[in-house]
């Protein structure tokens, strides 16, 4: 008989009290975080959440032609272990299989034995995709195989209806669907929407039972965007652009094309351009839309903004004679200014028509830094103008203390200071449209998902918008801008159907620290008609070979522009042009008042800058 032995029945009762402890414990987890655990991983075998995409909002132009669109492809997918099953189960052999497959492969431009391989190797998974983007012809062929275990997944992909056209407005979209340059960028996240979801409970078999009204939420597609542009005139630009690049065998240009009343941009190239269909071929550098990224010296073209305010603020009249000796002149400090031609003497008026270097250095240095930088100052040059697209770079235009003696004369030409197309040609709309300074806009409107307005952009009134010269001196600038085109820089601008007003420019291009003497930026910046002004327009050519002047490379094709944009618009022709006032004809340089009329063959004129 086996005695009591205290020993062992301590470690009896404290093997118990173990076990009592950790059986506690367990009730305790259970009733915790694995019950938290238990009650998720049931979620998961009973319910099942699915993603419904929002649909990417369109862009259209401003009569409702699509720039961009959100269509739904097909992807191919096959399910392996199912098709195996079946193939089992109906007594197929490998071969019949093997030829279907084969056939698939023919339809999907895929290799056979490749395809093959891949069902083979993923032979327990119940997805494989192998094939996206299939159009809708070989989707009907594929299905018409009727092959077990094949399927179809819609998925959005974004299109470019128009190709190239706008490209640079647009931007294009990456893989993952975000805009990625452009008003896709701009307004990625209104374009966009919001994705929504849905939370089916599943039977044992994985079958769908239904859906809570508390599951489910709807997707909150994107906003479309209307834009201002008019893909005829923008086809015009692009067009017009392309010709004078291949003609010059330049490599890049420009053009902005703006209804001066309003601001609102109607169109905006650059050359070379790029299909946004197909990014993949379009490097960094050629998307980069350079009518507000990249600013250059702007040369003569910059006169106008300096002489309006002078007029203005009464520092000349356009009757005034400068004392212009020549071909060259010598500033106080000793600098030598050159013009391309001697006239000798002209008046305010023939500096800008003749755009003589030297009259604009005698102005510079009548005016002084500050009255000369605060000229420019008011036409915003040097800050962005808040158009509707990314990257905008303000330019350059070095405060006062910054400038030096040199400053008044390289100022007074176009250099060193820099502007962009964009700028340009908002500043030219001030004397299209009386003198008002517009703000440049892209977005005329914005509709939901359903095709209601949002957001109506209406033009302001350009009584409420600063005023950078007087209707006076607006009106007085742009008949001496006409003058330009009659018997100045820009004769080659010259239609016989409406009057145009506008100035050249040819600037030397900056490169390692020096001007080039070889190297140009050939512009020419203008508007039409002069009695109504419709349109404005910035046209810049960088780096022509052969002639660079700006009234011979970039005044030709901006014309035809004009011309064209104005016929599509059916804006009746102009009146003829009248002649310089009686008491300003006599000091100007050989005037013919017969010249202005159209039905008058153009007068021999200078066209060097």
């Amino acid at each position: 008989m086996q005695t009591f032995s205290p020993t062992r029945a301590a470690v009896v009762f404290g093997t118990l009290c173990v076990l009592f402890i950790a059986l506690m414990g367990r009730v305790a987890y259970l009733q915790t975080t694995g019950r938290q655990q238990t009650i998720s991983r049931a979620e998961r075998q009973q319910h099942q959440t699915l993603a419904w995409e929002a649909r990417r909002g369109g862009v259209f132009d401003s009569r409702g032609f699509a720039l961009a669109l959100t269509i739904q492809k097909l992807d191919v997918f096959v399910d392996p272990k199912f098709m195996q099953e079946v193939y089992a189960e109906e007594g197929h052999t490998l071969v019949e299989m093997d030829d279907a497959i084969q056939k698939l492969a023919s339809l999907l431009d895929k290799d056979s034995l490749t395809l093959a391989q891949l069902i083979g190797e993923r032979g327990d998974s119940r997805f494989v995709k192998i094939g996206q983007d299939v159009d809708e012809a070989r989707i009907k062929e594929i299905l018409k195989l009727n092959i077990p275990g094949i399927g179809l997944v819609p998925t959005s992909s974004r299109s470019y209806p128009m190709g190239s056209l706008a490209a640079h407005i647009l931007g294009g979209t990456g893989k993952d669907g975000h805009g990625l340059d452009g008003v896709e960028l701009r307004f990625d996240k209104e374009l966009a929407g919001k994705d929504g979801w849905e939370r089916k409970l599943k039977d044992a078999r994985r079958h769908a039972i239904g859906v809570a009204a508390e599951d489910y939420l709807p997707p909150q597609h994107g906003q479309h965007l209307i834009l201002t542009l008019d893909t005829n005139i923008q086809l015009i630009a692009e067009q017009e652009l392309a010709a004078a690049c291949i003609k010059h065998h330049a490599k890049k240009g420009e053009v902005v094309v703006m209804d001066p009343s309003t601001g609102e941009v109607l169109a905006l190239a650059n050359y070379p351009t790029f299909d946004p269909n197909d990014l993949d071929s379009a490097s960094n550098d050629l998307r980069r839309d350079r009518t507000l990224t990249d600013p250059y010296e702007p040369g003569s073209t910059i006169k106008p903004f300096i002489v309006g305010p002078a007029l203005r603020w009464h520092v000349t009249r356009v009757n005034e004679v400068w004392p212009i000796p020549g071909i060259k002149y010598k500033t106080p400090y000793g600098r030598t200014i050159t013009d391309v031609h001697g006239y000798g003497p002209l008046a305010t008026w023939d500096v800008l028509v003749k755009s003589s270097n030297i009259g604009m250095s005698m102005l510079g240095e009548r005016m002084g830094n500050e009255k000369l930088h605060r000229a420019l100052s008011v036409w915003g040059f040097g800050r962005q103008t808040g158009i509707e697209l990314p990257a905008e770079n303000p330019g350059k235009l070095n405060s006062l203390p910054k400038w030096n003696k040199y400053s008044t004369e390289s100022v007074a030409q176009g250099y060193e200071l820099m502007v962009t197309p964009v700028q340009l040609c908002r500043g030219f709309c001030a004397y299209a449209n009386g003198g008002s300074l517009v703000h440049p806009t892209l977005i005329k409107g914005v509709l939901d998902s359903e095709g209601h307005v949002i957001l109506r952009n209406k033009p302001t009134d350009l009584k409420l918008l600063p005023e950078v010269v007087d209707p006076h001196t607006a009106a007085e600038m742009r008949q001496v801008l006409c003058d330009v085109v009659v018997r100045g820089t820009a004769t080659h601008a010259r239609s016989e159907t409406w009057n145009i007003f506008g100035k050249t420019g040819t600037a030397h291009i900056s490169e390692h620290g020096q001007y080039s003497p070889t190297r140009f930026n050939s512009s020419f910046v203008c508007a039409a008609p002069a009695e109504a002004p419709r349109l404005a327009v910035a046209f810049i050519i960088h780096d022509p070979q052969g002639e660079h002047y700006g009234g011979a490379v970039s005044a030709p094709h901006a014309k035809r522009l004009l011309e064209r944009a104005l016929t599509y618009m059916q804006i009746p022709a102009s009146p003829d042009l009248q002649p310089p006032p009686a008491n300003i004809q006599p000091v100007l340089f050989h005037v013919d008042p017969k010249a202005y009329s159209r039905k008058t063959k153009t007068q021999t004129a200078d066209i060097h800058d």
